[in-house]
């Protein structure tokens, strides 16, 4: 049964203003397109824009990481190659989509690709809204690069750079455009989609990009990829599963082998955090509850398709009630990154610090207990059209 449920808000000395999205749009709490506002104005105000839709717009804060910082990140660059680069493969060892998709300079390709339609047609409408939704993720790289290169002390300085923050940088987007790249060949062989609805909410996402209140700083930005790798591995995973359910191997086989990727990838953002605690535990775990505070915005959460305003909520609504992306999995993600970063066991902070501890080591059951209330009050939602499925109408 689809679930739609009110936000939930509660007011505490160490938390003003705390929200729990409605569980079947958790990875769409109310967030919002980047603005040109003064800095330090406390207006909001509502972006018109000719590639998407009207928008509200918030005061972005940036440059926010004191300069001396940056040092810390130059000062680990020897360590970021002996440990993060290593989470990288090389080319000639990665897989690529064609070794998942029908040979079309096969002789028998016109008879792979009628399988592929055959089994596609047991699958039913709401999972494709999932998947076409995780593909459209998957292919606004450009704007994920585009952040990465924002943060102050590693980003890409000439886009050729040789430190290791860069050319990490360039073959992790690399690695990911495979995804998209995967995705987008296997929907359009299913004949199940309406691939120009789908192409137009990409170019439409890319123009309208992201904003994760990042701050251009890599404190943030890493703590925020690390929450996102673990995002997409749980959800591809789920998306893996669910396509074995309904009986397609080959798509639970793709499925999973992104989320593999994305496994692989978490691993190295994580680390990066980790050095960050063990050089900065201060600074690293106000970072970390800032990020928290405004909640994690999903990477597409600017999605659109020219006709729905919507449209992302919609989508993570489908998500929620297939269980491939869930409120549960946000507390889930939380409560392993606390654990696997030993938040709690830190030590000598600063009266900041150990606020900001407490905070989020106390974060995960509080939005435990906000969703099972939110859970209680769920009503049946209504079906929508999708346009990316010819307008047929699925539950949220």
């Amino acid at each position: 049964m689809a679930l739609k449920l009110n936000a939930i808000n509660f007011q505490s000395p160490k938390c003003p203003s705390f929200s729990l999205p409605p569980a079947a749009s958790f990875r769409s709490p109310k967030f919002f397109m980047a603005s040109t506002l003064r800095s330090g104005s406390k207006e909001v105000e509502t972006a018109k824009k000719p590639f998407g839709p009207p928008r509200e717009v918030h005061v972005q804060v940036t440059h926010s990481m004191p300069p001396q910082k940056i040092e810390i990140f130059k000062s680990i660059e020897d360590w970021a190659e002996d440990n993060i680069l290593v989470h990288l493969k090389p080319v000639e060892k990665c897989w690529q989509p064609q070794d998942f998709l029908p040979d079309p300079a096969s002789d028998g390709f016109h008879d792979q690709v009628k399988e592929l339609r055959e089994r596609a047609k047991e699958i039913p409408d709401d999972y494709f809204v999932v998947l076409v939704g995780d593909m459209i993720t998957e292919e606004a790289l450009p704007t994920y690069q585009t952040m990465l290169n924002t943060l102050d002390g590693v980003r890409d300085e000439t886009g050729a750079s040789l430190t290791p923050w860069a050319v990490w940088t360039r073959a992790w987007t690399a690695e990911e455009n495979r995804h998209g790249d995967l995705l987008n060949k296997y929907l359009y062989l299913c004949g199940r989609v309406d691939m120009k609805q789908i192409e137009k909410t990409i170019q439409y996402l890319i123009g309208s990009g992201m904003d994760p209140r990042t701050e251009n700083s890599p404190y943030l930005g890493f703590i925020y990829t690390s929450f996102q790798e673990r995002a997409t591995f749980v959800s591809h995973g789920n998306t893996a599963r669910q396509a074995r359910e309904h009986g397609d191997l080959k798509l639970a086989q793709i499925c999973g082998t992104i989320a593999s990727d994305e496994k692989r990838h978490e691993t190295a953002y994580t680390k990066i955090v980790e050095k960050l605690f063990e050089i900065d535990p201060d600074g690293t775990v106000q970072s970390f509850a800032d990020m928290m505070r405004k909640k994690i915005s999903m990477p597409a959460h600017l999605m659109y398709d020219g006709r729905d305003d919507n449209l992302f909520d919609h989508f993570s609504a489908v998500a929620q009630r297939l269980g491939v992306y869930t409120a549960r999995d946000y507390a889930d993600i939380l409560e392993h990154l606390v654990v696997r970063w030993k938040v709690a066991d830190l030590t000598g902070l600063s009266s900041e610090g150990q606020k900001a501890q407490e905070y989020v080591c106390g974060l995960t059951p509080r939005i435990r207990r906000l969703e099972e209330r939110a859970q209680g009050r769920a009503k049946q939602g209504p079906k929508i059209p999708f346009s990316w499925i010819y307008d047929r109408e699925v539950q949220l």
